[in-house]
């Protein structure tokens, strides 16, 4: 199944690393004109080096004002990826306001904020367009010591679908994509104990994690018109963990 994105203008938050990079180089290779977000200068930097043709947006999405300043000269866009995500893991008893804030800015006002900066757009030029939110697992499954950081996850599952309902009638299709543990740098790190994997990977009935590529290919599915009457799904990319 071949999918083009020809003449498709796409943004990609978190695009510094991980699956929010991969994403923003393999919409580029497939024909999109692409903008990547991230906060941190010389991840746009090296990007850059691999695909010139990227535009690259350095910004904090936590912060309103800079967020709206840095992408209100965006231009139409087609396509957004809220991939922008962190993650502050601490027992229940122990999560600060600090933490429960600094998460949440990210993973649901910043995703919030930025689908209605490039929905708002679709919606004036009346052409429709696809908005896919990364979301996880742990919307769905507690994990230990991530209190915040899946109820930020559960949040954006809910408004994946709110956009949903809200934005169907422009021809505005919104989803998200729910992966298990993904083998980026940092999930390598996070999960390199033989152990600690062990017990995860004997929840997933295949018995294995995602590969970046994983969660890269359903992205795309989702973007694309291969999906045209997909909308308001949470698509788990895990294995079969959430089934079982």
């Amino acid at each position: 199944m071949e999918i083009t994105f020809a003449g498709k203008r796409a943004v990609v938050t978190g695009a510094g690393k991980g699956i929010g990079r991969a994403t923003a180089l393999a919409l580029a290779r497939s024909g999109a004109e692409v903008t990547a977000v991230t906060r941190t200068q010389a991840d746009l930097d090296s990007l850059l080096i691999e695909c010139a043709s990227i535009r690259p947006v350095c910004v904090d999405l936590s912060d309103w004002e800079a967020t709206e300043a840095a992408l209100k000269d965006l231009g139409p866009v087609d396509l957004l990826v809220n991939n922008a995500a962190c993650a502050s893991l601490q027992p229940f008893l122990e999560v600060t306001a600090d933490q429960f804030d600094k998460v949440f800015n990210v993973n649901v006002k910043g995703a919030l904020h930025v689908a209605q900066i490039v929905a708002r757009g679709m919606k004036a030029r009346g052409a429709g367009g696809s908005i896919v939110n990364i979301s996880s697992q742990a919307s769905q499954r507690p994990l230990k010591d991530h209190a915040v950081y899946c109820a930020t996850k559960a949040a954006l599952d809910m408004l994946t679908r709110v956009m949903a309902l809200e934005l169907g009638p422009y021809q505005i299709r919104v989803n998200a994509v729910n992966p298990t543990v993904v083998m980026t740098d940092m999930g390598i790190v996070n999960w390199s104990d033989p152990k600690k994997a062990k017990t995860m990977k004997s929840c997933i009935p295949m018995g294995k994690f995602a590969e970046v590529e994983d969660v890269v290919n359903s992205i795309l599915f989702l973007l694309s018109e291969k999906s045209a009457l997909t909308n308001g799904v949470t698509l788990p990319v895990d294995g079969g963990f959430l089934a079982c």
